[in-house]
């Protein structure tokens, strides 16, 4: 139990509620955006409303110039353009797929993570990461059903999204051992800020009064999702923190339901459903490995 009276699992729950609900807004508030301006702008804009956040924290002492350095500015030019395109496919898919397809594919990601971190980290390949890789093929195949369905170029797109998602994961591990967290998400905003300015120039929209909610929305969520994931992986282990965030499929397929006339594909369900038990799968043995006495030699 915590000073606060809550038990360390309801408190990383409670985060990471905070960032399922965080995602789910800024998935709506893409949507919506789309019917007045493209897909760069909108990343444009929402960089460009998380930079004048954290700048208005780094007046705060806690943070100040200091917390920005680092000596890996290239890693973060990396980061941010595989980030960048992973962005770019979650809008798109946005703009043309169910929100629960666009959401069960986006979890893909800890399966192209596991091979990049194998390629680029040097981690070995065990039981539970194998198991979790063969669900995850079988996942991806139960809803692109290919050779039984025409294939959606958008949900192709939001394939390589997750898997430019997981090579921002993978640079974000080297960097945390480095950066500190507000510098991550600084030089994100900062690198990212261009990236989509410049190609939505040619046919930048205004925002109409009807835009500014969500204008507003898509800053502030982009932030607060981010915050509470890091705060529920500190405080919770991961067995208590992932299966929490694939609650966001069932949640975002209420919301499609609701707003959009949506109605989920039981192949999308069943799919992620497949990627879910490999994750948790691979999760659980590795936490009960790391609870069992180390053996020497």
């Amino acid at each position: 139990m915590t000073a606060a009276g809550l038990p360390v699992a309801l408190r990383g729950a409670l985060w990471m509620v905070g960032a399922l609900v965080s995602f789910s807004i800024m998935a709506v508030s893409v949507r919506e955006l789309l019917h007045s301006m493209g897909s760069f702008e909108i990343l444009f804009i929402r960089s460009f409303m998380s930079l004048a956040f954290l700048l208005l924290l780094l007046l705060l002492p806690r943070h100040g110039l200091a917390a920005l350095r680092t000596r890996h500015f290239g890693l973060h030019l990396l980061r941010n353009v595989f980030h960048f395109g992973g962005q770019y496919a979650w809008v798109y898919a946005i703009s043309l797929l169910p929100l629960a397809t666009v959401f069960a594919i986006e979890f893909t990601m800890p399966v192209w993570a596991a091979l990049l971190a194998m390629l680029f980290l040097g981690e070995r390949l065990n039981q539970g990461r194998i198991v979790m890789l063969a669900l995850g093929i079988v996942g991806v195949c139960v809803m692109l059903r290919p050779g039984v369905a025409v294939i959606q170029p958008a949900a192709l797109v939001m394939l390589l999204g997750a898997f430019a998602y997981a090579s921002t994961m993978i640079a974000t591990k080297r960097l945390s051992g480095q950066d500190s967290a507000f510098a991550i998400l600084f030089y994100m905003a900062v690198i990212q800020l261009p990236l989509g300015l410049v190609p939505a120039l040619p046919q930048w929209a205004w925002p109409g009064m009807r835009d500014l909610p969500w204008v507003i929305a898509l800053g502030v969520v982009g932030l607060t999702a981010h915050y509470c994931m890091t705060r529920a992986f500190r405080i919770a282990d991961a067995m208590v923190v992932v299966p929490i965030d694939f609650l966001r499929l069932p949640l975002i397929a209420v919301v499609g339901m609701l707003f959009y006339g949506e109605s989920p594909d039981l192949s999308i369900l069943l799919g992620a459903a497949v990627i879910f038990a490999g994750t948790f799968y691979s999760i659980r043995r590795e936490s009960m490995g790391r609870l069992e006495p180390s053996r020497g030699h």
